[in-house]
């Protein structure tokens, strides 16, 4: 692949106060897209909590394109039910791997991202490095739907033969 980049490893933890589509509960799942490609969590049974901690990886060729993760209800006799979207942009994450730092503390915040109307932040997000690889853990505010949050992780991965971000 003439574009690859490199590889991005999300990481769902879980949900928080997802939206009841069933009776009482519902039984979320995640479905993650960016640039042709398609990835699912597996579902949870009987939650608005779920704790799903599935690792998905994606091969990234263009930065400025967003990770779309929609959230989804199963059902057995009828169509899934979608409980609300979010959107990750990567590119504030990719300014730090661009950074060029080694050798840092463990902990150390690189950079700190805010909740704002053009992300789906609910919180503030940081940037952090963690024994020679950053990490950005993020809090999700998802959209088109009453409530819920989601928690999730990304760490960039530099595979043999990509062209990389720096």
């Amino acid at each position: 692949m003439e574009n690859f980049l490199g590889l991005l490893r999300l990481r769902v933890r879980r949900g928080i106060n997802l939206a009841i589509r069933d009776t009482r509960s519902s039984d979320p799942y995640v479905v993650v897209t960016m640039a042709g490609q398609k990835l699912k969590t597996r579902m949870i049974n009987d939650t608005c909590n779920p704790e799903w901690n599935d690792e998905l990886t994606l091969s990234i060729t263009d930065i400025n394109v967003p990770i779309n993760l929609a959230v989804y209800d199963s059902d057995t006799f009828t169509a899934d039910d979608k409980t609300g979207e979010a959107e990750i942009d990567i590119r504030p994450y990719v300014e730090c791997l661009r950074m060029g730092l080694e050798n840092l503390p463990t902990g150390t915040v690189i950079t700190r991202v805010q909740p704002s109307r053009t992300n789906c932040l609910s919180d503030e997000s940081c940037c952090v490095w963690d024994n020679g690889r950053i990490l950005q853990d993020m809090f999700l505010r998802l959209r088109n739907v009453e409530c819920g949050e989601i928690e999730v992780q990304i760490e960039w991965i530099n595979p043999p033969g990509c062209k990389g971000v720096f």
